[in-house]
């Protein structure tokens, strides 16, 4: 099918956009287009491509374009893929950041995954999930739990849920569940993981109950996830679930950046004390660069008086929620059971009020 100029861009459904001067690379690409009935837009510098870059559902960016377009402020867009061609090519990950790649490929290992994505736009595939990403401000503020937290609300509202582990210190987030004996894959089992993966598939064989699981860390010696297992995950997660919930380290490594980049929002998790907002400071300076819907939950009681509004002001966020203390929730965790488990208490309370916005695809009864 041949591709539509952009002449007509404007008058049409939008279709994908392919921006290339690599003869070679948009050969394959109109190839794979093809395969999958799907329409495409041709541009061959950021000139021709900038008419249709906001509205196409999505932009194949050969990697020979990448730093034209940057230069060209054809950034700041979602679901820009970002490719290259050969058996011998490194994928661009310097540009990735700056444009906030959803994924990065090369040619010809992904091309059936290529073939999916634009037969996804061919056949009108359901919205891709949202991605949240939480975090904490300093050691031991409680981003693990509120991350597990969200996903296990998430789950009770209906939401098929994938909650991802990007903390390799952090002991793995299925103990938080209290998952740790289910059986299922983990990192250590994914981390020849490369382009995309089938999304059931990846699910399935995960811990999980009912339509939540979790990819994890487990107690072993891995120290990390190469990139292109992280891009995979989340790739899988974004088409197979409503929400992906990811856990962040404070240390954000290369896997963990894409996955914050990726990330629709971010929650930072800072106590309401005074040496927490100074170290919060310097996560948040990090953070909001690659992140800009970033916004605060504030741990209370503050010893010193220090207020949820205040630690907001204090480091620029928007105040998104403020986490109480609650009694039991420490016993709770010691004994296997996942936080806001019950649905009732302040921290189900805030994770409903931070999901308040979403809305699952697929309508599934809500657990009472």
């Amino acid at each position: 099918m041949p591709p539509t100029t952009l002449s007509t861009a404007v008058r049409e459904r939008p279709h994908p956009l392919v921006v290339t001067a690599d003869s070679d690379l948009l050969d394959d690409v109109l190839r794979l287009a093809a395969a999958a009935s799907a329409e495409v837009h041709v541009a061959v510098d950021p000139v021709a491509a900038r008419p249709a870059w906001t509205a196409a559902p999505f932009v194949v960016l050969g990697a020979d374009a990448a730093g034209a377009c940057i230069r060209a402020g054809l950034a700041g867009r979602a679901a820009v893929i970002l490719l290259a061609r050969g058996p011998q090519a490194e994928p661009a990950w310097h540009y990735a950041e700056a444009l906030r790649a959803e994924h990065v490929a090369v040619l010809p290992a992904a091309e059936a995954w290529l073939v999916d994505r634009f037969a996804d736009y061919a056949t009108g595939s359901p919205a891709r999930g949202r991605i949240v990403a939480v975090l904490g401000g300093r050691g031991g503020a409680g981003a693990s739990v509120l991350a597990t937290a969200l996903a296990v609300t998430a789950h009770r509202q209906g939401f098929d849920t994938l909650l991802v582990d990007a903390d390799p210190l952090g002991g793995g987030v299925d103990l938080v569940l209290g998952w740790e004996r289910l059986r299922g894959l983990r990192w250590p089992e994914l981390v020849d993981a490369r382009g995309r993966v089938n999304p059931p598939a990846l699910v399935g064989a995960l811990p999980g109950q009912g339509s939540l699981a979790v990819l994890s860390f487990d107690r072993s010696e891995l120290d990390a996830v190469p990139v292109e297992a992280m891009a995979a995950a989340l790739d899988a997660g974004r088409r197979g679930r409503d929400l992906v919930v990811v856990d962040l380290p404070r240390r954000l490594d290369e896997p963990s950046l894409m996955a914050l980049t990726a990330a629709d929002r971010a929650y930072v998790v800072v106590p309401a004390e005074l040496r927490a907002c100074v170290a919060a400071k310097r996560v948040v300076a990090v953070t909001a660069t690659h992140c800009p819907a970033l916004g605060v939950v504030v741990r209370v009681p503050a010893p010193g008086g220090v207020e949820p509004v205040e630690v907001a002001r204090a480091l620029g966020l928007p105040l998104a929620g403020v986490l109480r203390t609650e009694g039991r929730l420490a016993r709770d965790l010691e004994v296997g059971e996942p936080p806001a488990g019950s649905g009732r208490g302040p921290l189900a309370e805030l994770c409903r009020v931070l999901l308040a916005d979403m809305q699952p695809r697929r309508h599934r009864a809500a657990i009472s």
